[in-house]
């Protein structure tokens, strides 16, 4: 495997450029999600996609990545609602919520899975793949697809940049303003449910919800500034992506969607051990220094 492959072969291009989108539309809207402490919901939003994919398989008798993608944002799009609405009219706290709906939808996702493989249609092969991803069938349509969702997303964020800022650090001065916070943050859980849509053939309903917090925590070390830590995040997510995929296609006994993760979780302790001011070696360094310095200080009789 050379790096000239990423160009001159069929499928590690697709499956590379694939997951290097994923990394980049997880990286960038998980930013938002994990600064609103929302990091469950990508999960949740991942395992209510499931229910979809089999309803839009049993619906339409096919496996189109096309509508198997748009079942699948449906189905997470009203698990999103769903959530919303549980803790708008119920004293439930947030994590409950969430846990109890991605119990709820990915218990019936199972349930749909297990009666679609019982019920002889040999065209329901590889459905079960949804669960961890299969991007080695990545091909140059789906990658379209993939580049299409992905151009929406991230021309949302773009798009509403400022309002986005403001309702994830401060939502009630927000609201002061006048701004829409309820249809705004809808709007951000939306996105979070695009960014699944475009990693269900990567990676998977079960591990989808790391490439939407490890890319975001990772770049979080970095900086204290919000463009900053979106274009991190967006660079870390779209290098576990493409490493991950040449990693798994230079050895046939490694699926892409798990060696992609494993890639974005080792980017993310080299960021929470070396990166500057939070690194945990950095200020281990910072604290020896100072204790040196007061030791210095005291011995010389100098009030530090």
């Amino acid at each position: 495997m050379t790096p000239l492959d990423l160009f001159t072969d069929y499928t590690l291009r697709n499956v590379a450029l694939g997951s290097a989108l994923l990394g980049v539309t997880g990286g960038v809207i998980g930013a938002f999600t994990m600064l609103r402490r929302q990091s469950l919901l990508g999960d949740a939003l991942a395992h209510a996609a499931l229910p979809g994919v089999c309803l839009a398989f049993l619906l339409t008798g096919s496996k189109a990545p096309l509508w198997l993608l748009l079942g699948a944002g449906l189905s997470g799009w009203l698990g999103a609602l769903a959530v919303i609405t549980v803790l708008k009219y119920t004293r439930l706290s947030e994590d409950a919520t969430l846990g109890t709906m991605l119990s709820a939808f990915f218990g019936f996702g199972i349930a749909l899975l297990t009666f679609i493989a019982g019920s002889g249609d040999a065209n329901q092969s590889g459905l079960d793949k949804f669960l961890f991803g299969q991007a080695a069938t990545i091909v140059a349509a789906d990658v379209t697809v993939m580049a299409a969702l992905s151009a929406v997303g991230l021309g949302l964020v773009a798009l509403l940049f400022k309002e986005f800022k403001l309702i994830t650090f401060d939502p009630t001065y927000a609201h002061t303003l006048g701004y829409p916070t309820g249809r705004l943050g809808t709007l951000l859980t939306s996105l979070a449910v695009i960014a699944v849509m475009v990693g269900l053939q990567t990676v998977g309903v079960v591990l989808m919800a790391a490439m939407l917090i490890a890319p975001p925590a990772a770049a979080r070390q970095w900086t204290d500034q919000l463009g900053r830590m979106l274009l991190l995040s967006a660079v870390f997510g779209a290098l576990s992506g493409v490493v991950g995929a040449v990693i798994s296609a230079g050895n046939a006994n490694l699926p892409t969607g798990p060696v992609i993760i494993v890639v974005a979780s080792a980017v993310l302790l080299i960021s929470l051990f070396l990166a500057p001011k939070r690194g945990l070696l950095w200020a281990k360094f910072a604290s020896m220094r100072r204790g040196r310095e007061l030791r210095e200080a005291m011995r010389r009789g100098v009030r530090p």
